[in-house]
């Protein structure tokens, strides 16, 4: 199966609500991930609001070109997995 997000929400800055193909949900904190040129703008929290769902992809995406892999996110911890069990 390929990996792919069907629902992605921003919570708070550098925040995702995931869900994935799969069947499972998380929350991660993408910060890890924002290494690079293209990643500079997301470190603010207005244009990391912009966030859209490439549907076609099953990517996250926002408007300078700059989007995560879902097997990225995927590998990331969920960062509400305390209050989940």
């Amino acid at each position: 199966m390929i990996l792919r997000i069907t629902t992605a929400r921003v919570t708070r800055p550098h925040l995702l609500e995931l869900k994935f193909n799969d069947g499972s949900e998380k929350t991660v904190d993408v910060r890890p991930l924002l290494t690079g040129p293209v990643f500079e703008p997301l470190r603010a929290g207005e244009f990391f609001a912009r966030m859209y769902l490439d549907d076609v992809c099953g990517t996250v995406t926002w408007p300078n070109g700059a989007d995560l892999a879902p097997e990225a996110l995927y590998e990331l911890a969920d960062v509400n997995a305390d209050a989940r069990t």
